[in-house]
């Protein structure tokens, strides 16, 4: 399979997040065997510790599974109902 297309990536956002509840917090893994999660929108790496590249805030669903950076929160939060 493809790449994701921008159109198939907001479609899948829109299906995700719109209107969700974010809360901006420091990044804590699911698990023991969980070490990172992905901003759902530009792919920007969370992690508890790392290096420049890393985020270790960000804007989370109430639930902690599902992150998107401060960039991208605030380019859709008009869009997206945040």
């Amino acid at each position: 399979m493809g790449e994701e297309t921008q159109l198939q990536k907001t479609e899948r956002l829109k299906r995700q997040l719109k209107g969700a509840t974010l809360h901006y917090k420091e990044y804590t893994r699911h698990s023991e065997s969980w070490d990172h999660d992905h901003c759902l929108v530009c792919w920007a790496k969370f992690m508890e510790s790392g290096g420049v590249d890393i985020l270790n805030e960000g804007y989370a669903t109430d639930d902690d599974r599902d992150w998107v950076c401060a960039s991208c929160f605030h380019d859709l939060k008009s869009a997206m109902g945040w």
